[in-house]
């Protein structure tokens, strides 16, 4: 659960960042949007929800 609050949150930082920037308009991101909520209810849920596991317990065990 706090990785998934930490990925969401940095994902809004970005969002308002290019947002602000002119990089990103609000119809891509109602969009990217959609796109998230629609893929979340598909069967490759699971699969992915278990990439950015990994790619999260990856970079947690990194030592600098």
């Amino acid at each position: 659960m706090a990785v998934s609050i930490s990925v969401v949150l940095l994902l809004l930082i970005l969002a308002v960042i290019f947002l602000r920037s002119g990089g990103l308009k609000v119809s891509h991101a109602l969009v990217c949007l959609l796109l998230g909520f629609f893929l979340a209810g598909t069967s490759m849920a699971p699969t992915i929800h278990s990439g950015l596991t990994a790619t999260a317990d990856l970079v947690s065990s990194l030592r600098p």
